[in-house]
């Protein structure tokens, strides 16, 4: 079974892009080992429930599980803030809802890249893809790509449903601190969190850069932690901004 993705980069002969092969059989258990060394013990975080973001809005923001893979943390997660209560009695029509969905369409394929990611770590780590061909392929995903200080979400959200008109990347978060003052604080927080994103992908980077100049395990191991803490960071974040955005985007509007 292949792969087809047209957008791929060309792979070394004997390399298997990311995605393929990702069944039962490559997913280990905590604690055995596997090409780079032992997977990590995985320390739990708070978990949220799936439910919907408000009552008649038929959109479920994806919960976080709780998961971490690192035992590093770059924020405190029990001080983000929390956006104004949904309406009770408030109705949604699909055109609104369709507001809110979007943005969990759009992260769902940056937690499709993310488990990408992993896997390209593995393949690093069992030799069958040069740490320079890894950081190739990082570059061109959107991950990587999107200017985390302006959001992920206006950002890809923009380019898919925006053709006739030009909306500046900063649109969205100043767009719902006017129309609700109540969402300053979250949006605050977001944006904060954006940076942080941003010089994870960093650390990401220059651990591939160092495992290119010199090349072994420890290089290896360099990676996959940076890597970890990513997804830590970046599946905490998406959790926590659908939770309180996807309700107001519903309710306000991105344009």
């Amino acid at each position: 079974m292949s792969c087809g993705r047209g957008s791929s980069p060309r792979w070394p002969s004997g390399c298997r892009p990311p995605g393929c092969c990702t069944g039962p059989e490559r997913r280990l258990r905590p604690g055995t080992a596997g090409p780079g060394g032992p997977v990590p013990e995985r320390t739990p975080a708070t978990a949220t429930s799936a439910s919907p973001a408000a009552p008649g809005l038929p959109v479920v923001p994806t919960p976080d599980d709780g998961v971490r893979r690192s035992a590093e943390r770059v924020w405190d997660e029990a001080a983000r803030p929390r956006g104004p209560e949904p309406d009770a009695g408030r109705t949604y029509t699909e055109d609104e809802a369709t507001q809110g969905r979007h943005l969990v369409d759009v992260h769902d394929h940056l937690r499709s890249e993310l488990a990408e990611l992993h896997d390209l770590v593995d393949q690093v780590a069992a030799g069958s893809v040069p740490p320079g061909v890894a950081r190739s392929h990082i570059a061109t995903m959107t991950l990587r790509q999107n200017a985390w200080t302006l959001g992920t979400y206006c950002q890809s959200y923009c380019r898919v449903v925006t053709t006739h008109h030009t909306i500046e990347d900063q649109s969205m978060f100043p767009r719902l601190r006017s129309q609700d003052p109540r969402l300053g604080p979250v949006v605050d927080r977001l944006e904060e969190e954006h940076h942080a994103i941003h010089d994870v992908l960093e650390r990401v980077d220059r651990a591939l850069v160092a495992s290119v100049a010199a090349p072994g395990p420890a290089g290896v191991a360099e990676v996959r932690a940076a890597v970890d803490l990513l997804s830590d960071v970046l599946l905490s974040h998406l959790a926590y901004e659908e939770r309180e955005l996807v309700e107001p985007l519903a309710r306000l509007g991105f344009v």
